[in-house]
């Protein structure tokens, strides 16, 4: 049964009534209550146009904000608080596997070291970033000031070091696929994501070269159909532009819609691609 635009207006804020009570007990039978909907009816219709169930919506939104807090100078206690984890071991239980390390190293940036290069490209300038496990950003800019401005903003307790030459053999391999001439790229990624970012990047990475998708298409492709600005900020917080081809998802329509390179960029990409499917 199609969800209607009431449902998911009504749906949008409950959102934002979870994202505003984070530290609430936030069960099913509460946020039914605050909906008007039965506790299993409510999961059903908020797991189909939201993409995650009422739970896992509310502890991406916990993650979110913790790693806000903690980019902010706050100690673990305070972001744990603010981020409404209610004890350190729900916090290391739920959080510390989705970052990569547990909240205080996270906080210090303790052992995460990243390595990271710039190189000309079709696109203009291009910065690789990696840890020792993968790429765990790759972005475009105008200039290298600009690239690594970008970089230090979304690491910035990081220790960054230049290594253009280790790095070198990625980049080439990135540089031939820009240029045209290595249509698939087979490198290791080092990234973290909401179980939805997941799904979503997944199914990205499923369209073939030189086709693309739309939000809709990518929303029904994970199986929630009714999720397409969900979709759409999945593709815009994508660390690892190009390997994880956030650029192939266009407007129902066929226009070209937001992208973090700039949409210049984006056309660029698909011209490169040689699109040959549009949305329908």
């Amino acid at each position: 049964m199609p969800t209607t635009a009431e449902t998911v207006s009504l749906i949008g804020a409950l959102c934002d009534y979870i994202r505003a009570h984070l530290d609430s007990p936030l069960t099913l039978a509460h946020l039914g209550r605050q909906a008007g909907l039965s506790p299993a009816h409510l999961q059903r219709v908020f797991t189909r146009v939201v993409g995650l169930s009422p739970r896992r919506f509310a502890d991406a939104c916990r993650l979110r904000l913790l790693k806000s807090k903690l980019k902010e100078g706050d100690t673990v206690t305070t972001a744990m608080t603010a981020a409404g984890y209610g004890s350190s071991s729900r916090l290391y239980e739920r959080a510390a596997g989705q970052l990569g390390m547990t909240p205080g190293q996270y906080q210090k940036g303790a052992a995460l070291v990243i390595r990271f290069t710039t190189a000309k490209c079709e696109l203009g300038r291009v910065l690789l970033a990696a840890t020792d496990k993968g790429i765990c950003w790759l972005g475009f800019a105008d200039t290298d000031a600009e690239g690594e401005a970008a970089l230090r903003a979304e690491f910035p307790r990081a220790a960054l070091e230049r290594a253009d030459d280790s790095l070198a053999p990625w980049v080439g391999e990135l540089q031939k696929h820009l240029a045209g001439a290595q249509p698939h790229l087979d490198l290791p990624l080092d990234v973290r994501a909401t179980a939805f970012q997941r799904r979503v990047w997944d199914a990205l990475l499923a369209i073939p070269y030189g086709e693309t998708r739309s939000y809709k298409q990518v929303a029904e492709a994970i199986g929630a159909p009714d999720s397409c600005r969900a979709v759409a900020r999945a593709c815009a917080t994508n660390p690892v532009a190009v390997i994880v081809p956030c650029h192939r998802v266009i407007g129902t329509n066929g226009t070209l819609t937001g992208y973090a390179g700039g949409l210049h960029r984006k056309k660029k990409l698909l011209e490169i691609e040689g699109m040959r499917e549009q949305p329908r």
